[in-house]
């Protein structure tokens, strides 16, 4: 008996008791509809604009020199990008889902774009301009055809049926690799410059994690701003390193990763240029590229959902009523119509990284992503300032990815505490979906890189891209796969239904049988009595 005080008294029987089951997340410290002070919303709202800017220039980095464009045309290019996503945030916070998420470029559409790149009809063009023009113009085409895929599954209801399907159970697998499942985006792209990118990752966990735990107190700085400032302090000391010579005699790779003077674009940036629809000229059609570009804008369609519903918990909102998903992905169609019309090179889809900035922040307040879409556009207008932060190494960005994607992959965790995790069916569909979500696109992704095209390789490269880009996503893998082993081994007695969750859901299928709804989800402006939500 150690200390020879007798033995410990027996605990209390609410010690016992597992965590209660919270349909709203708590300790989130503004809501969809609670706005922060406007010097802090205006703060927050440019660090939404800072951690989109990753993907927004790490996209055309990639496309623009295998187009044929130089560091002009590729300026252009994050100019149109960030414009059209401001667009297209603005809409979806106001008439779409209403949540705060920001709508950016993705990278789902770039293998389908590569191969509308690789087209043999542009392989004889000699003039570097003409040959840019001309692909862009191939790839606008495509996506004005695809938006139409998701306008007519969102805004006929289409999907709103899929999604009543949907159990906390299904969810799980969705939404924890829309954010697990871009791990490639992570340390992989961190180490390309572990010096800055390492650095950069720990004063960010510091910041967020540390600090306000030994300071303590209500004010919420450290914690609310962390990727500000470590992205500025990581930001000098990379450019010292620059100005220095360190890298004078380091591999091209290298500099391009680490040198903050590498980008090209804050010479190439007009002062001011506004992006016009069709600004490369007329889009041109070819029916192959736009089925391709269909199954990619489906693909991109499930990783949303799944990056809708972590927003929705980072909100501290409800569980989506499938009526306002599916008016959300009509909305993200019409993105997709506008990266076609003003040539962005690129679809729409929810931005995962900016749904775990709502974690890391705690402020869920859709004010704040509306500030975000303000700066998109403003920047986007003004090319040279705009520039300045879009020259942030990658190496940066990739750090503040480990963070953010966890974020929204423990978001689809958190759905498990709906189910029970004593039954088997559960372990079979959990561990099952979650295991080939991970496998499947790891062969293919593998396959692609070793021999330089997917496993399906047939003549008709649109053909290939309609069945290599689907199974090349995590999220959609695990999606589509928990949700129809869900359905499919679905008893009808009530332990089944409770084991899945939907005791807890039941209330959300319909957008008028939880009162909350009409709070987080109602359309502006009494939209609602010409729009009704079912």
């Amino acid at each position: 008996m150690a200390g020879g005080g007798g033995a410990a008294p027996p605990p209390k029987q609410e010690e016992l008791q597992p965590h209660p089951a919270k349909d709203q997340l708590p300790n989130i410290a503004y809501c969809i509809t609670s706005p922060p002070p406007w010097p802090e919303a205006i703060l927050l709202g440019f660090q939404h604009y800072l951690v989109m800017l990753g993907t927004t220039v790490l996209i055309p980095t990639l496309l623009v020199p295998q187009m044929g464009g130089g560091n002009e045309q590729k300026a252009k290019m994050i100019q149109t990008l960030l414009f059209v996503a401001g667009l297209n945030t603005l809409t979806q916070t106001l008439f779409g889902t209403r949540l705060p998420a920001v709508i950016g470029g993705s990278y789902t559409y770039v293998p389908t774009t590569i191969s509308i790149i690789l087209a043999g009809r542009y392989s004889d063009l000699v003039d570097p301009e003409e040959k840019f023009e001309k692909i862009m113009r191939g790839i606008q085409g495509s996506l004005i055809v695809a938006s139409t895929l998701q306008i007519v599954i969102g805004f006929s209801g289409l999907w709103r049926n899929v999604i009543r399907f949907m159990s906390p159970l299904s969810a799980v697998p969705l939404v924890a690799l829309s954010g697990f499942g871009l791990y490639e985006f992570g340390f992989p792209l961190l180490a390309k410059c572990v010096e800055i990118g390492l650095p950069q990752l720990i004063l960010l966990v510091i910041f967020s994690q540390y600090i306000p735990h030994i300071m303590g107190g209500e004010r919420h700085i450290c914690d609310r701003f962390a990727v500000i400032f470590s992205v500025v302090i990581v930001w000098v000391y990379a450019h010292i390193l620059t100005v220095s010579g360190a890298y004078k005699h380091a591999p091209m790779k290298t500099q391009l990763s680490c040198r903050t003077d590498r980008a090209g674009i804050i010479g190439a940036a007009p002062w001011i240029r506004v992006p016009y629809p069709f600004q490369w000229g007329a889009p041109t059609f070819d029916a192959g590229e736009a089925f391709a570009m269909m199954a990619a804008s489906l693909v991109a369609l499930v990783e949303s959902t799944g990056a809708f519903i972590a927003v929705s918990r980072y909100a501290s909102a409800t569980p989506l009523p499938p009526s306002v998903l599916s008016r959300g992905v009509g909305w993200q169609g019409v993105g997709i119509l506008l990266s076609g019309l003003f040539g962005t090179g690129n679809g729409s889809s929810v931005s995962v990284e900016n749904a775990g900035l709502l974690a890391l922040t705690r402020v869920g307040s859709r004010r704040v992503v509306q500030i975000s879409a303000g700066f998109m556009i403003f920047f986007s207008i003004l090319g040279k300032f705009g520039a300045v932060f879009a020259s942030i190494p990658a190496p940066i960005i990739a750090a503040l990815y480990c963070l953010f994607f966890a974020y929204v992959g423990s978001a689809g965790l958190s759905f498990l505490q709906f189910c029970n995790l004593n039954s088997f069916r559960t372990k079979f569909i959990l561990g099952f979906s979650v295991f080939m979500g991970l496998s499947i696109p790891q062969y293919f992704n593998e396959y692609t890189a070793v021999k330089g095209y997917g496993p399906v390789h047939t003549g008709a490269r649109w053909f290939n891209d309609m069945i290599n880009v689907p199974f090349s996503s995590e999220a959609f893998v695990a999606g589509i796969l928990a949700m129809f082993l869900d359905v499919v081994l679905h008893k009808k007695d009530n332990a089944t239904r409770k084991d899945r969750g939907m005791p807890w859901w039941d209330r959300f299928r319909s957008f008028k049988t939880d009162t909350r709804s009409e709070e987080f989800y109602s359309l502006p402006f009494n939209l609602n009595k010409f729009f009704p939500s079912v």
